[in-house]
């Protein structure tokens, strides 16, 4: 047998902040944070330098945590009621996460958060550079709300909700709001990008509305058509595509 004049092969390597945000911890501007901060040990040695690369092979842990450069996984959930979106509350007798059942093998984080009470279109994922650009408000990723209220909306109120109203101090202003219903002005359908917390039943109720149900119906291009209340599915390609280009 003739021996082999080729150099053996090298593991891949990646930069540190990738491999971080490969394991679905936080995005790669998070972990850069993170190694500057001295958290991000690599074989038992702390790592400051951002320049850092290391392959799938090396033990990399964060606060003495191994962290694993899990296969991508991204996954279209039509939300149900009294589920919250937290991955641990120990007051919660319910998360989304039981919806996804044993079989998924991989660790999935809801992207941002939708009330206990609020339905509609929520994405999970380990991906955590893809989650960081879709919930950082210079991103403008777009929402739309079913809006389902105590009584009927003013046409003086929907201006209102387009010129901006004060929350907390930030003027938030949808981009667009309509009457979802010819015939029942108490259905509302309101666009809007802000991140801030609750801000459709913020807004509503600062105008002295009370919402008697929220469905969340898009999200940054993914609609909850064909996905039954409480089921999911996986994104096709084209759809993983389209979010990480950020066309919506």
């Amino acid at each position: 047998m003739k021996k082999s004049n080729a150099a053996p092969l090298q593991p891949e390597t990646v930069r540190l902040n990738r491999f971080i945000s490969n394991s679905g911890l936080c995005s790669r501007r998070e972990a850069d944070e993170h190694i500057r901060e001295g958290l991000i040990s690599v074989n038992g040695t702390v790592v400051t330098d951002l320049a850092t690369k290391v392959s799938l092979r090396d033990d990399v842990r964060y606060k003495n945590k191994r962290l694993t450069a899990e296969k991508k996984v991204y996954i279209l959930m039509n939300k149900p009621k009294d589920y919250v979106t937290t991955v641990k509350d120990p007051h919660a007798e319910r998360t989304v996460l039981d919806l996804l059942g044993p079989g998924l093998r991989e660790r999935v984080y809801p992207v941002g958060r939708l009330d206990k009470a609020t339905t509609g279109v929520l994405l999970l994922t380990n991906d955590g550079e893809l989650t960081g650009k879709l919930t950082h408000p210079k991103y403008k990723r777009r929402k739309i709300y079913h809006v389902f209220l105590d009584r009927s909306v003013t046409k003086g109120d929907l201006v209102k909700l387009t010129e901006g109203l004060d929350i907390d101090g930030e003027t938030v202003a949808a981009d667009a709001v309509s009457y979802a219903d010819a015939e029942d002005k108490t259905q509302i359908g309101i666009e809007l990008h802000s991140g801030q917390n609750r801000i459709v039943r913020r807004l509503f109720e600062h105008l002295g509305y009370r919402i008697r149900k929220l469905d969340r119906v898009y999200f940054a291009g993914l609609t909850k058509k064909n996905v039954q209340r409480g089921k999911w599915r996986f994104l096709n390609e084209k759809e993983i595509v389209m979010l990480k280009r950020g066309i919506f």
